[in-house]
């Protein structure tokens, strides 16, 4: 299966976190399934660690490389997909990973429980 990380889930796995569920913990230990970590991720951890509101690796690109995990792209297609979504959700980089999960029919894992309001598959981190 094709999964994709939501932000938060991305920085739970990296950090070893309790917070992020076992069946998530799963999902992305098996070497079956291929896990991907999109660009718009590392734009937002860039952006909020920047700014204080977060904390972070400095290497994420190589913690990404090590993991196995796939990078996806922003494609102009990503980019109208997210500007057509309905407004259920504000948060533009969200709304980028929703957009990515549709047009590449992944799986979202993440906690936020307004992702499946757009129609997309989601696992609870």
């Amino acid at each position: 299966m094709n999964y994709l990380l939501d932000t938060h889930t991305l920085l739970w796995w990296l950090d070893n976190d309790n917070k992020l569920s076992t069946e998530a913990k799963q999902i992305i230990a098996n070497p079956e399934n291929v896990i991907f970590v999109s660009a718009v991720s590392a734009w937002e951890i860039s952006i909020k660690k920047a700014i204080g509101k977060l904390s972070a690796p400095d290497n994420l690109a190589e913690a990404i490389s090590v993991n196995c995990f796939e990078v996806l792209l922003i494609t102009i297609e990503h980019g109208l997909k997210a500007g057509s979504l309905p407004n259920y959700h504000n948060d533009p980089f969200d709304r980028m990973l929703i957009a990515q999960a549709m047009s590449e029919n992944l799986i979202i894992i993440s906690k936020d429980a307004q992702f499946s309001q757009y129609g997309v598959n989601v696992i609870p981190a």
